[in-house]
């Protein structure tokens, strides 16, 4: 469990308000106070972690569940039709609130998340290597 004093934390304790656009047991999503684009969109869950990888399933499935559906309203109700979903993780990957979110980042042209990506090339043996890994991993986990 993180900080419950995060300002997520804060306002799922209702000491700070916010425009809230969909709430529901495990989810809350509301618009960003700082918006990239109109219609800029917070959604995080209810349980109080900082991490995607320390949510639980019940949480996690039920953003997986929210997600699409505020995707499709957002794009009806602001006349986009691209977006983003941004989620880090860890102040290295750019996290700023240390509690899980996801950000629905409608696309306008030059409105919107911008990105670079540079992209390498994967090795086929340290594929192999990282493949065993992973499935021995995922193996412990299940």
């Amino acid at each position: 469990m993180t900080d419950e004093r995060t300002i997520f934390g804060k306002i799922l304790d209702g000491d700070i308000p916010c425009h809230k656009v969909y709430e529901d047991e495990h989810t809350l999503a509301f618009l960003d106070v700082g918006p990239v684009s109109q219609g800029h969109t917070l959604v995080i869950p209810k349980e109080r972690v900082a991490n995607l990888h320390e949510l639980s399933d019940v949480s996690s499935s039920a953003i997986g569940r929210v997600l699409p559906r505020l995707c499709r309203a957002l794009m009806k109700a602001t006349g986009a039709n691209a977006y983003n979903i941004l989620q880090n993780n860890g102040t290295t990957a750019h996290q700023v609130v240390m509690h899980v979110h996801f950000h629905i980042i409608p696309k306008f042209d030059e409105q919107g998340l911008g990105i670079g990506w540079n992209a390498g090339s994967l090795d086929p043996d340290q594929a192999k290597q990282l493949l065993g890994s992973l499935h021995e991993a995922l193996a412990r986990d299940s």
